[in-house]
């Protein structure tokens, strides 16, 4: 099986203060892999350092065979990586249509557009209910499904999902679990960060728990379920 993303050994410091100590992970083509970890364990400054952000110290990052260290982050993103981050960032005073078209900023053809457009609404049909919405007056869990739409519209080969249920009610939490095992299924590979291990580890095929800047797991889903500490980390 071949891996889309290969970390290795990188360390990623703040004012010389190491925030990751030799972080290795990979990501599968095709599945779910899933990063755990509470606040402050460095969850976000791996996915900085993904994206070039806060680049690394040390280590190697590679996406699809070819480096990407030393790559500014909208080259990073071109290579294929869509990042949707947490808190549901969209255009409040923009449209759903608007917001939509925003992902696919590099892309001029109407044609294509239109044809990535009709596949978000057919992923997300409460979208095209509300095509000309304003997004801020949406509600938590539409503004979710527009973010991740508004990644999915880059036609990315990677989906990055930072911490999709922060904030949702516990509806809307199932209800984007259950896009991300479709969209996946589709063909699309992700990297889910969450804190939410139960939901997450339900729909993951292999997984990895941070802990202060380190891996201090990692297995399959069901591995990571069923291991005592993690369990009595996450599952209380």
């Amino acid at each position: 099986m071949t891996a889309l993303l290969q970390v290795r050994e990188i360390a990623t410091a703040y004012d010389r203060i190491d925030v990751l100590h030799g972080v290795s992970l990979d990501v599968m083509k095709g599945k779910i892999t899933c990063i755990l970890g509470s606040n402050g364990s460095g969850k976000s400054t791996l996915i900085r350092s993904i994206l070039g952000l806060t680049p690394p110290n040390r280590g190697s990052i590679d996406f699809d065979g070819s480096s990407l260290l030393g790559l500014p982050t909208h080259k990073i993103v071109g290579r294929g990586i869509a990042c949707i981050p947490e808190g549901r960032k969209v255009f409040p005073k923009m449209t759903v249509e608007e917001n939509l078209r925003v992902g696919a900023y590099q892309l001029s053809n109407e044609l294509e557009l239109k044809r990535r457009a009709e596949q978000v609404y057919d992923i997300f049909p409460r979208l095209k209910e509300r095509i000309s919405q304003l997004a801020g007056t949406m509600s938590g869990g539409e503004q979710a499904m527009l973010s991740i739409g508004r990644g999915l519209m880059a036609d990315p080969k990677m989906l990055i999902l930072d911490e999709p249920s922060l904030g949702l009610s516990p509806l809307f939490v199932k209800e984007n679990f259950r896009v991300i095992s479709d969209i996946n299924k589709r063909g699309m590979t992700v990297l889910l960060v969450e804190q939410n291990a139960r939901q997450t580890l339900a729909i993951s095929d292999y997984g990895y728990v941070l802990s202060q800047g380190r891996l201090v797991a990692q297995g399959t889903a069901q591995d990571l379920a069923e291991n005592a500490e993690v369990r009595a980390a996450y599952f209380g």
